[in-house]
């Protein structure tokens, strides 16, 4: 082991001087290594920086809420399509009976999307609002943040008051710079005053509910101004279940699939017309589907990389051959063959370590060049640099061990003659 610490700066200094001394030759070899590196990590790097901001979008409707919809989210929609199309959509009769016998639950919400509406202030105008009916925990169930203002009251709730929350883009393009809190909008034709704006969601990629274009109403009052019987054409209601911070998500689906069932009078033999859903069944489908994005960022990096391994062989065996006398001066002096393969191996490994590590610089520069560009947070995490770093070695061990070992037995005499 001792032997090995003491060959490491020596056989440093040695990859140095190949870099400095043959510079086209060496720079040309080490191309291979910097690309695949280069190749692999870029691409690994995109798709953790897309998983991670998909995940985060999906973490903020919580790892423990369950979702009643008519069909299940881990099944392509378009198997069993009339099957589902047949199901009714979870109402408000569902929620009662789901918040009447729920002990387990923290929170039990219902909400309609209404549609694509225009609203109306003054002499500005959006037409694509995306008007949404909350029951009375609808903030609390989503964790609703307010810029400014507030939710619903449980009396403005109760008594269906001409009420309205925004989201940050439609106060934008509604109010500019004014402050939106106290003014009157103007939504299917009925005067709602703004009570609360929500904060902004981000950059999030994929935003599963984007508050920042919404018009959030009471449900009590959505009955008074809409007809929520058609939200069908909409896609339907959705059933919201929170679990509490005591129990166990699995216990409370089965409180929900037991209540559905009962409010919905199902025979014991007919089975659920209705589906429980969770966060954990996306998050297992996103991961089979990046696995498959990864091991397409490998198989584009390996082509690159074995072309850089034989161009690393290439250089050490050109090195051997260089240094044929030196290696039978050392062996008649008492080196070992051992020593000798060591010496030609950590010298390759250096070799394909820089080359490595340039290929990580040069992925760090172009992130952050297309995260600037794109306004889209992109990372190179510690663990994709170190993955970089051990494959460099293990390419710099498989390049550089058969001329170590040519150069290990190599007979001193012979070696000197030459």
């Amino acid at each position: 082991m001792k032997a090995i610490f003491q060959l490491l700066p020596a056989s440093f200094l040695q990859a140095l001087n190949e870099l400095r001394y043959n510079r086209t030759r060496s720079l040309l070899s080490l191309l291979g290594i910097t690309i695949g590196i280069f190749s692999i990590m870029s691409i690994k790097s995109a798709v953790d920086s897309l998983e991670s901001n998909i995940k985060q979008s999906l973490e903020k409707l919580g790892d423990d809420v369950l979702y009643v919809t008519k069909q299940p989210w881990n099944e392509d929609p378009s198997m069993n399509y009339w099957k589902y199309l047949r199901r009714p959509n979870p109402d408000y009769h569902d929620f009662k009976v789901i918040q009447t016998n729920s002990e387990h639950a923290q929170y039990v919400t219902y909400s309609v999307f209404l549609g694509p509406k225009p609203v109306k202030y003054g002499a500005s105008s959006v037409d694509q609002a995306y008007l949404v009916a909350g029951t009375a925990d609808y903030a609390n169930l989503f964790n609703l943040q307010f810029q400014d203002g507030r939710f619903f009251s449980p009396i403005e709730y109760q008594t269906g008051s001409r009420v309205t929350v925004i989201g940050s883009r439609i106060a934008e393009m509604l109010f500019g710079n004014l402050d939106p809190i106290g003014k009157e909008i103007m939504v299917k034709g009925n005067k709602l005053k703004v009570i609360g704006l929500i904060e902004p969601s981000g950059k999030d990629l994929i935003k599963v509910m984007d508050f920042d274009r919404a018009v959030l109403i009471s449900y009590p009052l959505a009955r008074q101004i809409a007809n929520v019987r058609q939200a069908g054409n909409y896609g339907g209601g959705m059933i919201a279940v929170k679990a509490s911070k005591s129990s166990d998500l699995e216990m409370v689906t089965d409180e929900v699939i037991g209540a559905m069932r009962s409010g919905r009078r199902l025979s014991p033999r007919q089975d659920n017309n209705f589906a429980v859903n969770e966060m954990s069944v996306l998050t297992s489908l996103l991961d089979k589907f990046f696995s498959v994005l990864n091991l397409a960022g490998m198989a584009i990096g390996v082509f690159a990389l074995f072309v850089g391994m034989f161009s690393v062989a290439n250089i050490m065996f050109v090195s051997v051959k260089e240094r044929t006398h030196l290696i039978g001066i050392k062996k008649a002096l008492g080196a070992k063959g051992t020593f000798i393969l060591l010496e030609f191996l950590v010298e390759a490994v250096i070799l394909c370590i820089i080359g490595g590590v340039a290929g990580l610089l040069l992925v760090l520069v172009v992130i952050k060049g297309i995260a600037a560009a794109a306004d889209f947070p992109m990372f190179l995490s510690w663990q994709n640099v170190s993955i970089g770093i051990i494959v460099s070695a293990v390419i710099g061990i498989l390049s550089g061990l058969i001329p170590a070992l040519q150069a290990a037995r190599m007979d001193p005499v012979e070696a000197m003659r030459s």
